[in-house]
């Protein structure tokens, strides 16, 4: 499908709900939108604060404005609000709401113009065949399922001819959503924008703190005694080579330390867990454990990645049914810990 086909294929409502696509962005060039009259732009910029906050705490962009205009350039703004907080939690959240929104707004649409989205990610995808809704490039469906582990997803229980995969509606839509959050988590891949107008840092900071607010509530109802019957299999998994003195990635130390510091493990319980690595320097050791438990620096205590930074880590492993149904591993916990008391 060529530009203008696709062009064609999409209205200006669609650029408005998917803001993300190639040509919305192109859309974005043409309105008169600059980082220096963001705040002067009250409907842009309210909008792309709500867009932020509601993913912060409710994992979802929140209600469309009326105006397409407004709502494509408060996409544009709310990577601005987000790229200026400098936080990586923040990030990652956003990219998922983003990804997540989209799938919800995907189910409703039609095969043609889920066609027209695919190929704005350059797929090779084709509509209507004897066995699925669609076929796709094998590339294309390896490229984002191999973020999913369960056995529906893979490749050998597709059905597949020539290069090509068979799929119905459901799944390409979620593998778009895989699309949309790499998309979105490139774009807002810059440290920081620099001179921006001081009222933006302030929102960025406010953010900041939402956010660890946020983190503080998924935190604060864990229980108190440590179970390692409620370990989701990627902690559990981490554990056991530690335990047993595997090399552990430092994406899998910091999952591991972090998460065992928000369930109640001590400092000094974790340095004894470490201490038989062949590259165990205990200073070092110790600093970082109490770094991210908050005893030093700015006294903040960190959680571990949320699950989808770990399947792209290739730190998921071994993900069970209730992986299925959370996005975080002290999540997984909480409910594990339910569930056994329950039984």
């Amino acid at each position: 499908m060529a530009a203008s086909q696709m062009e064609k294929a999409l209205s200006s409502e669609d650029f408005a709900k998917y803001p993300f696509l190639k040509h919305a962005s192109k859309q974005i060039a043409n309105l008169d939108f600059t980082i220096s009259n963001l705040s002067s732009e009250k409907t842009v910029f309210d909008r792309a604060l709500n867009r932020v906050t509601c993913a912060i705490n409710e994992m979802h962009t929140g209600k469309m404005a009326n105006d397409k205009k407004t709502e494509i350039s408060s996409f544009a703004a709310a990577l601005i609000l987000v790229i200026a907080t400098k936080n990586s939690w923040i990030k990652k959240r956003y990219a998922l709401a983003v990804a997540k929104t989209a799938h919800a707004q995907m189910l409703n649409e039609k095969i043609d113009t889920l066609t027209a989205i695919a190929k704005d990610f350059d797929w090779d995808i084709c509509a209507g065949s004897p066995y699925k809704d669609f076929r796709i490039g094998f590339t294309f469906y390896l490229r984002n399922a191999a973020h999913m582990h369960g056995i529906e997803w893979k490749l050998v229980n597709q059905i597949m001819d020539r290069g090509m995969v068979y799929l119905n509606k459901d799944k390409v839509i979620r593998l778009l959503q895989e699309e949309v959050k790499a998309r979105v988590e490139k774009r807002l891949d810059i440290p920081e924008i620099k001179n921006l107008p001081e009222e933006i840092n302030l929102i960025a900071n406010d953010l900041v703190r939402l956010a660890q607010e946020q983190i503080g509530e998924e935190t604060d109802n864990l229980p108190k005694v440590v179970v390692q019957a409620a370990f989701p299999p990627c902690i559990n998994a981490l554990y056991a080579d530690a335990a047993a003195s595997h090399h552990l990635s430092h994406i899998g130390r910091f999952t591991l330390t972090a998460f065992l510091v928000n369930i109640g493990m001590t400092p000094e319980a974790l340095n004894e867990l470490f201490k038989t690595f062949s590259d165990y320097n205990e200073r070092l050791t110790r600093y970082q454990i109490e770094h991210i438990a908050g005893e030093r620096g700015s006294g903040t205590r960190y959680t571990c990645p949320q699950c989808s930074v770990l399947q792209t880590h290739s730190v998921c492993k071994n993900r069970d049914e209730l992986c299925r149904r959370i996005y975080h591993p002290l999540k997984y916990y909480v409910l594990k810990q339910k569930s056994l008391k329950s039984a």
